[in-house]
């Protein structure tokens, strides 16, 4: 199973659509490879063929777009950012972009619910488990925890 797999499951199961479900995939895998330690993490996106490339397509941790408004939630974002570190950036950032989309909680948690069964199924319980465990305040905003 690959990522692209991974998104039209997402896609379908919490009815979306597919740019909106690999914006969430990908922000999602963001989160996990800026925050989840060490080698469960590579080991994780080893097993998810095209994982990487779409946690850096959606980069939490890039510079946002020039010009595109800034304002209150992005320098707060920055100072939580530099106050907190990369980990907590990381976290802050993803869950913006998550509700920058347009999504309402229950569609957030109903994409979080199905892409963690879905790397289950390709990376193994174990290490999805271990890699989300690193990550506990993740699990709680997808509502996994």
């Amino acid at each position: 199973m690959d990522v692209q797999d991974i998104v039209n499951t997402v896609s379908q199961k919490a009815g979306l659509d597919q740019a909106t479900t690999e914006k969430v995939v990908g922000t999602i895998f963001s989160v996990l490879e800026h925050e989840a330690e060490g080698t469960s993490a590579s080991s994780f996106f080893a097993r998810i063929p095209g994982a990487d490339a779409l946690a850096q397509k959606y980069d939490v941790m890039a510079a946002a777009p020039a010009g595109g408004g800034g304002g209150f939630l992005s320098s707060l974002q920055g100072a939580l950012g530099g106050v907190l570190g990369e980990k907590a950036g990381a976290l802050v950032n993803g869950l913006a972009a998550l509700k920058a989309s347009g999504l309402d909680l229950a569609q957030i948690q109903k994409a979080g619910e199905t892409l963690v069964q879905q790397a289950e199924a390709a990376a193994g319980p174990d290490l999805t488990n271990q890699v989300l465990g690193s990550v506990p305040s993740l699990k709680s905003h997808l509502g996994l925890g």
